[in-house]
């Protein structure tokens, strides 16, 4: 644990837990609801009426469940409804382009279920016949080729797990707290398994020429959709993509085929992927003009601004799940991810930055990753202020949201990866903040 000494944390200072199991479940009973058996008759700690309950036989142990042919692609249960990607309605004039959001708060580890991961549109989700889809790369290339489904399968494959997030992520706050709730907050991201063939494999198929520095990326959506990639990036990392967590890819993230970019801001990994011209600069499309570039303080707007950059955000608590066991033990647990490479530490406040800790990071801690924290706590139901602050391998480190609009003002709308701020009442309900 580290410690800055500075103000008391207006929460008090988290007590660090590391509790036997017995003194646990104790807590836990006394702020939780658990039922302690230890002391006391089974038939005494059993709510009454609830028949499904120890030391009763469920219900559902009496008859047969469903058959396995019931369910021939295995669907959440139903008492994970509640669970699904949701859409802000006012955020476009229409559905076609829109976003549906990533319920962050609900998951566990660092996978994204093909089910929930965030969707963003220009022109709608086409449904593309695999047999007829194609990929043509052309331009300064010594053998223009147009490959099918099946060739692409061909060639040797590779699978990494990496984070997509729309660069637009939180940027509706960048005049203040607004969206009260981490699915709308922080929820255009996603991490997945991703397969496919290795982008400078296809190119190495082609021959570049010696005046190739540019790609184009062209999607077979109805807004056509394009962005121009360094040809040193398309070399390095990048893939064309076929499958997602071990299944083709869901139309929503661009069946059948779309580019994976690692690390770099979601509209450049095109999604159903048709089309790669190689040129010697870059095309300066809407999609890098007049969208996806930052408006600074003086006028100019900044462009190109591929990276991610570390990131973070506290899942829990949040709005959608308050603190609604009282006083006790809890453990506070989140996300955190960087374009840059490797998550190296992620530091937790409780009384608004004033003091940090160091939280735990589950492993394995992979590159351009979504990556799990944790941290325990001991409350004592006094209110407090929640941060986490993320640094990388590169040793970039999460900024304020003062030291953000210092740089680039309030008419940016992407790339806002500042410190985030739940404010926790004493009663445990969760609220969006931002301080100064």
């Amino acid at each position: 644990m580290t410690r800055d000494s500075k103000t008391p944390a207006p929460g008090g200072s988290p007590r660090l837990l590391t509790p036997s199991r017995r003194t646990f479940l104790k807590r836990s009973a006394a702020v939780g609801g658990m039922t302690m058996l230890a002391g006391a008759g089974v038939g005494e700690a059993m709510a009454a009426g609830d028949d499904n309950l120890p030391p009763n036989v469920p219900e559902w142990m009496k008859t047969l469940g469903s058959s396995v042919t019931a369910h021939p692609y295995g669907m959440p249960s139903q008492y994970e409804k509640n669970v699904i990607r949701r859409n802000v309605g006012w955020l476009t004039a229409t559905e076609e382009s829109s976003i549906n959001f990533t319920p962050i708060h609900e998951l566990d580890g660092i996978i994204t279920p093909n089910g929930v991961c965030f969707e963003r549109h220009h022109g709608g989700a086409p449904d593309i016949d695999p047999d007829q889809h194609r990929l043509m790369i052309h331009g300064l290339v010594d053998r223009p080729l147009i490959f099918t489904m099946s060739d692409l399968m061909r060639f040797p494959s590779v699978s990494r797990i990496h984070f997509i997030e729309c660069p637009a992520n939180g940027g509706m706050e960048w005049k203040g707290a607004q969206m009260d709730g981490v699915q709308f907050s922080h929820g255009m991201v996603h991490c997945c398994e991703w397969t496919g063939v290795k982008l400078s494999t296809l190119l190495a198929e082609v021959g570049l020429q010696k005046s190739a520095k540019w790609l184009l990326a062209e999607g077979a959506d109805a807004a056509a959709m394009t962005r121009s990639i360094p040809l040193d990036k398309a070399l390095d990392d990048v893939i064309v993509c076929y499958s997602q967590n071990g299944e083709r890819i869901r139309v929503e993230n661009g069946y059948p085929l779309r580019l994976l970019v690692p690390g770099w801001e979601g509209n450049v990994n095109v999604k159903w992927l048709r089309r790669i011209k190689v040129g010697d600069q870059p095309w300066h499309h809407r999609e890098e003009t007049s969208k996806y570039t930052d408006l600074m303080p003086n006028g100019i707007a900044r462009q190109f601004t591929f990276v991610q950059e570390a990131n973070s955000v506290i899942t829990s608590p949040c709005p959608e799940k308050p603190m609604k066991f009282g006083k006790g033990f809890y453990e506070i647990r989140g996300l955190a991810w960087s374009g840059h490479g490797r998550i190296k530490k992620v530091d937790i406040s409780t009384d608004g930055g004033n003091n940090w800790h160091t939280a735990d990071l589950q492993t394995p801690v992979l590159s351009r990753a979504l990556t799990r924290f944790r941290f325990p706590l001991q409350w004592d139901g006094r209110p407090m202020l929640l941060q986490s602050r993320a640094m990388d391998e590169s040793g970039y480190v999460q900024p304020t949201i003062e030291a953000l609009r210092a740089v680039r003002g309030l008419n940016s709308i992407y790339h806002k990866n500042s410190i985030h701020t739940w404010r926790v009442k004493p009663d445990g309900e969760v609220e969006n903040v931002q301080i100064a």
